[in-house]
């Protein structure tokens, strides 16, 4: 029996952002920061929750895979055919953090969501580095 694996891809950014650890978490999990750099949605930090974030063309079904508070966050996230997992993992750095976000699962017949994923991740980074320097 031969088993055929379907390689898939990952859209991985990182930053050196010059903030700690628990002021990032914050914005990536408290649903009003969300809002501000992402999208609307019911988040809760909470193992196994499901939530949506929602934006003008459409919406994403989430489920909470991993809640390592200050240090990882991760979930699935569900769109149009794509079953992929977003995972961030906050580094302590002596100037602030090192933030990397992960999005795997792009199987190759997805071309458009992964470039799509690439440019749309760069520019909610850039939101979220906006609402950081400007909350407490």
């Amino acid at each position: 029996m031969n088993e055929t694996s379907i390689e898939t891809r990952s859209v991985v950014i990182e930053r050196e952002v010059a903030f700690p650890p628990e002021k990032i978490w914050r914005a990536l999990t408290q649903p009003h920061l969300i809002e501000e750099w992402l999208m609307k949605n019911d988040f809760k930090p909470v193992m196994d929750h499901r939530f949506k974030l929602s934006a003008d063309w459409g919406s994403v079904d989430c489920q909470v895979l991993e809640v390592e508070p200050n240090q990882t966050l991760s979930y699935t996230w569900c769109a149009y055919g794509l079953e992929s997992v977003v995972t961030w993992t906050l580094t302590p750095t002596s100037t602030g953090t090192h933030l990397r976000m992960e999005q795997s699962g792009f199987r190759p017949d997805q071309q458009q969501a992964y470039q799509g994923a690439r440019h749309g991740w760069q520019k909610f980074l850039a939101n979220l580095e906006q609402v950081l320097a400007r909350t407490d």
